[in-house]
């Protein structure tokens, strides 16, 4: 193949690709992951080598370039979040019953509604639920392979970057979350964390579960 051809199909520049990845986080109203990316670049192109020099480029600065769950966005410097209280969105408070249900599906998840209840002591109302549905702090997870095959739930990725975590194995402990304003000073349920990463569930309770 003549030289100039292949030029044609030559991959950019690494500094060009970075470039063009920081363009699309930017624009972009979502967290991106490397598919997408991908998909947007031209061929051969190495999104995840231009992910890395990119999030060291912002090493520092007053945005960061953070991972969140698979995906890839721009946000805040934490140190710096307290210029932006003007500009935020005053969340919906929760209800008492909303809040120890998100504590319990986030600590235990996958877990059932029968689960929940049993950690609570009480019932699950329909409403509770609905609501975190709602606002995409919990999600459907996999159904039990036991009798009635019962749902399970499991925190989302909207949940992670509330408070920028990469994966719920970095849960924010109580201290965290009450400084969200998401707690108040009252205890919740004991909380024992059982997580696995995709909401699978542990692996001596693997059979448990189907897709």
């Amino acid at each position: 193949m003549d030289p100039v051809e292949l030029s044609l199909f030559a991959a950019p520049p690494m500094g060009e690709q970075e470039r063009m990845v920081e363009a699309i986080l930017f624009a972009s109203a979502e967290p991106v992951t490397l598919a997408d990316l991908e998909r947007r670049m031209p061929q051969g192109c190495d999104p995840t080598e231009a992910i890395e020099h990119l999030r060291r480029r912002y090493e520092g600065r007053g945005v960061r370039l953070v991972q969140i769950g698979p995906a890839f966005a721009f946000r805040t410097a934490p140190d710096l979040g307290h210029l932006m209280h003007q500009e935020r969105i005053e969340p919906r408070k929760l209800s008492r019953a909303a809040i120890e249900t998100l504590a319990i599906v986030a600590y235990h998840q996958p877990v059932t509604r029968a689960e929940i209840e049993e950690i609570r002591g009480v019932a699950v109302s329909r409403g509770t639920v609905d609501q975190l549905l709602e606002l995409d702090w919990i999600r459907l997870g996999r159904r039990r392979m036991t009798p009635g095959r019962p749902v399970t739930f499991v925190v989302t990725e909207t949940f992670l970057d509330h408070f920028g975590l990469e994966s719920a194995r970095d849960l924010p402990g109580l201290k965290e979350l009450r400084a969200a304003g998401l707690l108040d000073s009252r205890p919740l349920p004991a909380i024992d964390p059982v997580l696995d990463d995709e909401d699978a569930a542990p692996s001596d309770q693997s059979e448990l579960f189907e897709e």
